[in-house]
């Protein structure tokens, strides 16, 4: 599928999603509206608006409004509290338009390397939802250090403080990177009609899997090894003294692992039930890096890195829906509905870091793979033509 042709279904669904984040963010003040405490419980109606407002022009009650704050040189200067509202509206434009920026060339090269034409549309759909996650949690990163700023104290624990905001505004992504890859792929389909005939790469079998398996080792060692209770404690301990980049504990923590687990606590079957959460993401991903060469028009490096990222972030979904499961059923369903999706989302930030590079090693490992199978062949051919007479 040509530039051309997969051009305007991402420019559409980075349009879409933009607005509908927008959309979001300018519902927040309704929540706390009579009508919608009255419709809603206080609890769920507080934790809606905490996933909106991350999303929202409405500038938070802690934002300072005139009083003195300490100067960057040690002296007190007094501040007029419109320069923090501006930095702070600042901080949402650069997030609005960072969304569409980002969502942009990862939609345009998954539409172009996976149509969404006969075989590939849900695997199409798929990608697309998990990269418009994705080009959210990297808007909110790159906005993250005005949105500090604008709290007056940008200085004091940048980092663990630009860890917390990264972290924010993810539930609310879920769901509109949903809509806008519905209309992303639906536009790109109907874009492909006429297109000629989008072929699948043939990889063999054995290539495809040792590929697969390199790839979801990779991830392992984030889910398993560096994701062990003693070992993510001594990542998130990790605090040197090097002025506003001290503390980067939290950071680290956030783009290194995918999770977070001990040893048994209790019961071990309980134990065990839970860990089918870490199991069914590290499937999802070995059973999408086996068949992503296949679907792709083209196996090239960075194909496969953001389809290795997409299929981290659709294993790390898949794995929290369960982890909802289980924590209601164990429950009773005594908990509110919304404290039990507040987590869903979580761990984008080190699916894209540990993706990417689980992506490049399973592309590099199907190519040298792909490439002995081609000598291995090509010398069983001249050998058996050397043997006849």
């Amino acid at each position: 599928m040509t530039y051309r042709r997969a051009i305007l279904p991402a420019l559409a669904g980075a349009l879409l999603l933009t607005a509908l984040l927008w959309w979001a963010g300018a519902s927040a003040h309704a929540l706390h509206l009579p009508g919608a405490t009255a419709m809603l419980d206080g609890q769920s109606s507080a934790e809606l608006a905490h996933w909106l407002t991350p999303w929202s022009y409405d500038p938070p009650a802690s934002l300072p409004s005139g009083q003195e704050v300490s100067g960057g040189i040690g002296s007190a200067a007094g501040t007029d509290g419109t320069s923090y509202l501006a930095l702070y509206t600042t901080a949402l434009q650069i997030r609005f338009a960072a969304v569409f920026a980002f969502f942009v060339p990862g939609a345009l090269l998954l539409v172009r390397r996976l149509p969404p034409v006969h075989g590939r549309m849900p695997a199409a759909l798929l990608a697309v939802w998990a990269w418009g996650v994705v080009a959210g949690t990297l808007a909110v990163t790159v906005s993250a250090p005005w949105l500090i700023a604008s709290g007056g104290h940008g200085s004091f624990r940048f980092l663990p403080r630009l860890a917390g905001v990264i972290s924010s505004g993810r539930q609310a992504l879920v769901v509109t990177a949903l809509v806008a890859a519905a209309v992303t792929v639906l536009m790109a389909r109907v874009a492909a009609k006429g297109a000629g005939p989008l072929p699948r790469q043939v990889v063999p079998v054995r290539a495809a899997r040792l590929a697969a398996t390199v790839g979801t080792a990779v991830i392992a060692l984030s889910l398993v090894v560096l994701s062990y209770q003693s070992v993510a404690a001594a990542i998130q301990m990790v605090s040197p003294s090097i002025g506003l980049l001290a503390e980067p504990g939290d950071l680290l923590r956030q783009w290194l692992l995918l999770g977070g687990w001990s040893g048994p606590g209790g019961a071990l079957g309980g134990w065990l039930l839970y860990r089918a959460t870490d199991v069914l993401l590290l499937a999802v991903v070995w059973w999408a890096l086996r068949r992503l060469p296949a679907l792709l028009t083209r196996v090239t490096v960075p194909a496969m890195a953001a389809g290795t990222v997409c299929a981290t972030v659709l294993g790390l979904l898949a794995s929290q829906l369960l982890r909802v499961v289980l924590d209601g059923t164990s429950s009773g369903l005594r908990w509110d509905l919304m404290r039990l999706f507040a987590g869903v989302g979580e761990g984008v930030p080190a699916a894209l870091t540990c993706g990417l590079v689980a992506g490049a090693a399973a592309a590099l490992t199907l190519r040298v793979a792909v490439g002995r199978g081609e000598n291995a062949d090509a010398t069983t051919a001249v050998q058996g033509s050397s043997d006849q007479p």
